[in-house]
């Protein structure tokens, strides 16, 4: 038997005969008209090449072949109703989870602290992996399922396929040393531009404060350029330099070195910070509930 013959409302169809006995009480159940049923029934007749059900006086009774079917059709019925038919769902406090998520340094520093307390407290057995990677690439890992959120600035995923949520907007600070010489509560933009900067360009890329400058044609000496932001850290609290960061960013480094945080001389730019996920993952329940987690921990 070619198993595209094989509709599978036609087994339940078989399913309400066994279970009624009856054409008309078996229509009624699954709620077909009689004529359906009966078009049913002799639908299946030539499938199985059976009469399956005949007319008795207590009824439409199973032939053997009908009998041979009945646990089989029952499986499939139960197997459908319990295992396809049911929406997906994920229940925090029980299921097991590791979820990927793509963050660059800076983000694993702000998001990560707070997403494990969360687990911990909510989801106890489930885990978290976080990935850093160029913004190219990062759209990559989530079209084909290697991570399931993505957190930070990334303008490179709002595209068609991916959804976005805003988090929290994001302006610019200087940072210095707390014993700076030069910088005090204030800094002119004639001490900005004459100091040594370092410069963080986690991708390679020109980013939206040095674009904001070069339109403005101030230029600033780059003494060092770095690939991760948390190498700041070390390399302010010891220096004479400045770095212009995200103000997050500038809040941890504040909460752990000897490191001041002062406005710049200038109206910095604003970056939307945002969670991207792919459409495959819209619908899961466990990233809807890591979603609305990082929403509800972040957001404002």
């Amino acid at each position: 038997m070619d198993i595209r013959r094989v509709d599978l409302n036609l087994l339940v169809a078989f399913h309400s005969m066994l279970e009624h006995r009856s054409v008309t009480q078996s229509a009624e159940a699954i709620g077909l008209s009689q004529p359906a049923m009966s078009a049913a029934l002799a639908r299946l007749r030539i499938l199985f090449n059976d009469a399956l059900f005949v007319r008795t006086g207590s009824g439409m009774q199973p032939t053997s072949r009908a009998a041979e079917l009945e646990g089989a059709v029952r499986r499939v019925i139960d197997t459908v109703k319990a295992e396809i038919l049911p929406a997906p769902s994920f229940e925090p406090r029980r299921d097991s989870k590791v979820f990927t998520l793509v963050t660059p340094d800076i983000a694993e520093v702000h998001f990560l602290p707070k997403i494990l307390a969360c687990l911990v407290k909510e989801a106890p057995h489930c885990d978290v992996r976080t990935l850093s990677m160029p913004r190219q690439a990062a759209a990559a890992a989530l079209e084909v399922g290697a991570a399931e959120l993505a957190i930070g600035y990334l303008p490179d995923l709002q595209k068609a396929g991916f959804f976005l949520q805003k988090l929290f907007r994001n302006d610019y600070v200087c940072i210095v040393r707390g014993d700076h010489p030069l910088v005090g509560e204030k800094i002119s933009l004639k001490t900005y531009l004459a100091a040594s900067h370092a410069v963080v360009s986690p991708d390679g890329r020109e980013h939206l404060l040095d674009q904001f400058l070069s339109r403005r044609n101030l230029k600033r000496r780059v003494l060092v350029g770095l690939s991760h932001f948390m190498s700041l850290l070390p390399i302010i609290e010891s220096s004479d330099l400045i770095a212009t960061v995200p103000r997050d960013l500038a809040n941890i480094c504040a909460q752990h070195a000897n490191i001041r945080i002062v406005d710049p001389p200038f109206k910095a730019p604003v970056v939307e910070v945002h969670q991207f996920w792919h459409r495959r993952y819209h619908q899961d329940a466990a990233n809807v509930w890591l979603r609305a987690q990082v929403l509800r921990l972040f957001r404002g």
